[in-house]
């Protein structure tokens, strides 16, 4: 499906620098939006910008630790000085902490989990809305997880109790910023080939390992009614989705997309 409306849109994209941020960001370009791609590693950002081979004036890379304000700050700043809007922001940047059971996590870890899963979203949302509300319009889109949704899966609790925030975060502000033409929804997705799934996945093989872990199912603990893992294009269709006003009527909802895990 093609979105005319999204021609020469500026799309800003967290954790755009692979899995469905990348494919996120490809599927943008190919309707004609012009796209900031925000990553914390340089490195993914130089390649998928190289990968990607748009032309500058239609994608720029941003370094940021989207937990730190100012980074916040400068990647918005950027996004305005590059191209003098916001149209679309899909606050996608996330990790997946450590997998073990709540009584063998590290409080550390589980900081650095709701720094960039909750904190980071949240940021970016307090810093993108001004934009979005001057001119009265604006699509976000959050990813949230089907973790975040229902307790699927095992040993994975920081990142569950992050994306249960991103949830609760997205419904919230979805009604703050309704009043100002800005619609806010979220997008849990289902087990995903992404470099973040395949971490987890690891994890839960590891822990598979151990005598006396719990849990059956199948790659990441979780058993797909479809049978198989996402595609991230597969979950960047969606965003688009609700980037367009193809969904102009929807805000403060969870497109699940997830092969019918928590059906």
């Amino acid at each position: 499906m093609s979105y005319p409306d999204l021609r020469d849109k500026v799309v800003l994209i967290t954790g755009g620098a692979n899995g469905i941020g990348e494919a996120a960001a490809r599927a943008f370009l190919a309707e004609g939006s012009k796209v900031v791609i925000v990553d914390i590693s340089a490195d993914a950002l130089a390649k998928a910008a190289a990968d990607i081979g748009a032309e500058d004036d239609r994608l720029i890379t941003v370094r940021a630790d989207v937990s730190r304000e100012d980074d916040v700050k400068a990647y918005v700043q950027a996004t305005l000085d590059a191209f003098g809007t916001i149209d679309v922001f899909f606050n996608n940047a996330g990790i997946e902490g450590t997998v073990a059971p709540i009584v063998e996590q590290d409080v550390a870890a589980l900081d650095r989990v709701l720094a960039i899963n909750v904190r980071g979203p949240f940021l970016g949302l307090k810093h993108v809305l001004p934009v979005m509300y001057e001119k009265g319009a604006g699509s976000v889109v959050n990813t949230s997880s089907i973790g975040g949704l229902s307790t699927v899966g095992i040993n994975a609790s920081p990142y569950g109790a992050s994306k249960f925030a991103v949830t609760g975060l997205s419904r919230m502000v979805a009604k703050e910023a309704a009043p100002h033409g800005v619609r806010v929804n979220s997008v849990p997705p289902g087990v995903t080939d992404t470099p973040l799934l395949r971490r987890m996945e690891s994890g839960h093989a590891n822990q598979k390992q151990k005598p006396g872990s719990a849990g059956k199912g199948d790659e990441a603990g979780i058993a797909v009614p479809l049978g198989r893992w996402a595609q991230p294009s597969e979950i960047a269709n969606v965003v688009l989705f609700l980037a367009s006003e193809t969904s102009s009527y929807a805000t403060g909802a969870q497109f699940v997309v997830d092969g019918g895990t928590v059906a």
